[in-house]
């Protein structure tokens, strides 16, 4: 079974070497279809086999653990001495990396073959799907990791990855700076990540996952790394407050917008934390800490999701009111409602943003005040969506009403402090969900078609009508394929996970979710052209903002940093260069002087040395 994980791990990085080494050969040699054919096979192919590794891991998994066999396998491929803590390269397969793994490449499969009709008219295609690859292998090594640094070298190429993708279009400064964003933010909570591996793999004798988990760790030391822990977890998994990244991020392509939601960097942090849970579990103020911050960010997040006009962003501030409701799970003390949330969420929140995709791409724009009436002209996309949708506001029988009533059942039967603040924000986020899904399935599909300006164009720069210039389909196959496919597992993939089913739990939590989706649709019925987020009144502009967290980061960090920053180069002109620049013009000056000494007159010479006879003589004189 290692050998399959190594093997799963090593194609996608092989395929991302391969798509690399084949851009960089000169265009006058390879045509430009040729070398984006070749980039395709090198990005799909690898990751194909890769899925199906990870499938058959989770089989014989499940085949192993159906006869009470042990359920982890783990090999130690390297030990790396360092003169105080080793370092173990190994892999582990148990029931959660398993699983998770089956998800990372399922969805990164669905995304290859998505962006090879999304991106055909990039020319950095293949250093796209290069970068892609190498995303799944990252993830891939933080699911089947067996030691703590080994996952840590993961999950900062998946932070590396995660910049170059969402600055591919790099020309627009907004792009730039969205990937700048996303790599400073979650910069900051690796820090303190690194530094809770260090406290925990330290106080235990070994960063082997097992070992730490099988130690002996005093309690406080154990509080004092899991809040580092916490730290990397809030900036890679969005949240608060270390989740303003992850709106911006929308200014790359769709599909990388799909990984990163659905399997890759906001789903890493969740997984760590059920990955080390009995070491959370022993440091229970963290997790109180935990469930504050998922309360806030749930209900915050889906606000600011109910005033968005742009559809990905409507999509990425769902996805951090999600997040939260699995850390609520963590917080409540049930990592398996946690994990088949993640699992249901990757299905459907990469059908979403597929779906947005393929809205975008023949709208010829990201604002849902720019669309409607699309139904009739995307029946497939419509129905995969409204699929996506139900399962986003945990409708029946669609796989997030059954992940979704897990995380409540067990935020409503937990114990924690805080247990009566987070189960009022998840009822009312709830109901803020159904809204705001409502909202924008009305406003992309029904109702008449708003007009795109001129002006105006996708994410990726061209709209429907090139494409029909082009004689080309307005959507390709390529893009349809996945919808369909993972529309399934958004549909179905809930009845798998269940274990307990709480009928009353349910119950509640659809008629609130009913409730929101009513509420909007009755405004929207009243005046299909105005937009039924008017309801928020007032509070519209602050939700529309996200609560202006990003002002107060921006006048509270980012000026004065940038004031000091200036500062500094000030003072190093005037200073540091000051005093070189200084020195040298003393140097100089002084030169000049000496010079006026050595001029090559021989009598001025003698009169020199007959003057300083003289002085000499009569010093003599006057001292005897």
């Amino acid at each position: 079974m290692i050998v399959l994980a190594v093997l799963a791990i090593l194609l996608p990085f092989v395929g991302a070497a391969a798509g690399l080494l084949g851009s960089r050969v000169p265009r006058s040699r390879t045509p430009a279809r040729t070398a984006r054919r070749r980039a395709a096979w090198f990005a799909v192919l690898p990751v194909a086999i890769s899925a199906v590794a990870a499938v058959w891991l989770a089989a014989r998994q499940a085949i192993t653990g159906d006869h009470g066999a042990a359920d982890t396998v783990a090999g130690t491929l390297a030990e790396i001495e360092t003169g105080s803590v080793p370092i173990s390269v190994g892999l582990q397969v148990g029931e959660l990396s398993a699983l998770i793994g089956v998800l990372v490449t399922v969805v990164a499969l669905a995304v290859q073959v998505y962006s090879v009709g999304y991106m055909r008219d990039d020319p950095r295609y293949p250093s796209y799907s290069a970068f892609i690859s190498l995303f799944t292998s990252a993830m891939l090594l933080v699911v089947y990791a067996g030691d703590l640094i080994v996952l840590y070298v993961g999950w900062e190429i998946m932070g590396l990855c995660s910049y170059l993708l969402i600055g591919h279009w790099w020309e627009d400064r907004a792009n730039s700076r969205a990937a700048v964003k996303a790599f400073l933010v979650t910069r900051l909570g690796d820090v303190g990540f690194l530094f809770g591996i260090f406290t925990l793999g330290l106080s235990a004798g070994s960063f082997r996952i097992d070992d730490v988990l099988a130690a002996d760790i005093p309690t406080s030391t154990l509080i004092a790394a899991t809040m580092l822990l916490l730290a990397g977890v809030a900036g890679k998994s969005a949240q608060v407050p270390l989740h303003t990244w992850l709106p911006d991020a929308m200014a790359g392509p769709t599909p990388i917008s799909a990984l990163i939601h659905a399997a890759t960097m906001v789903a890493a942090g969740i997984f760590v934390v059920a990955r080390l849970y009995p070491v959370f579990l022993a440091a229970q103020p963290t997790l109180d800490v935990l469930g504050v911050i998922a309360a806030v960010g749930m209900l915050g997040a889906a606000l600011s999701a109910l005033a968005q006009d742009d559809l990905k962003r409507v999509l990425a501030y769902s996805t951090i009111s999600q997040l939260a409701f699995m850390a609520a799970a963590l917080a409540a003390g049930s990592d398996h409602a946690a994990i088949f949330h993640l699992v249901t969420h990757g299905a459907f929140k990469a059908l979403l943003f597929l779906c947005a995709g393929v809205v975008i791409h023949y709208v010829g724009s990201n604002l849902m005040s720019h669309m409607g009436g699309l139904r009739t002209s995307l029946p497939v996309t419509f129905w995969a969506m409204t699929i996506g949708f139900a399962a986003l506001a945990g409708l029946p029988p669609a796989s997030g009403f059954f992940s979704k009533d897990a995380v409540i059942a067990a935020i409503e039967h937990s114990r924690s402090p805080a247990q009566l603040f987070l189960y009022g924000c998840a009822l009312v986020t709830v109901g803020v969900t159904g809204a705001y899904s409502a909202r924008a399935w009305l406003r992309t599909f029904f109702g008449s078609r708003r007009p795109v300006p001129p002006s105006d164009a996708d994410d990726h720069g061209h709209g429907r009508a090139q494409h029909e210039e082009r004689g080309r389909p307005a959507v390709p196959r390529s893009m349809l394929w996945p919808v369909v496919l993972l529309a399934v597992p958004a549909l179905l993939l809930g009845f798998a996970g269940v274990r307990e089913f709480d009928a009353e739990s349910a119950a509640i939590s659809v008629v609130i979710a009913l409730l929101g989706a009513g509420v909007v649709y009755s405004l929207w019925r009243g005046s299909p052209a105005q937009d039924p987020a008017r309801m928020l009144g007032p509070f519209r502009v602050p939700c529309e903002r996200a609560f202006y967290l990003d002002t107060v980061y921006d006048r509270l960090v980012t000026r004065p940093v940038l004031r000091l920053a200036r500062g500094v180069v000030r003072t190093d002109d005037r200073v540091v260069d000051g005093a070189v620049r200084g020195s040298g013009r003393a140097a100089v000056g002084l030169s000049g002087l000496l010079r006026l000494a050595q001029n090559g007159n021989a009598q001025l010479y003698v009169t020199g040395v007959l003057a300083g006879v003289l002085l000499i003589a009569v010093g003599v004189v006057v001292l005897a």
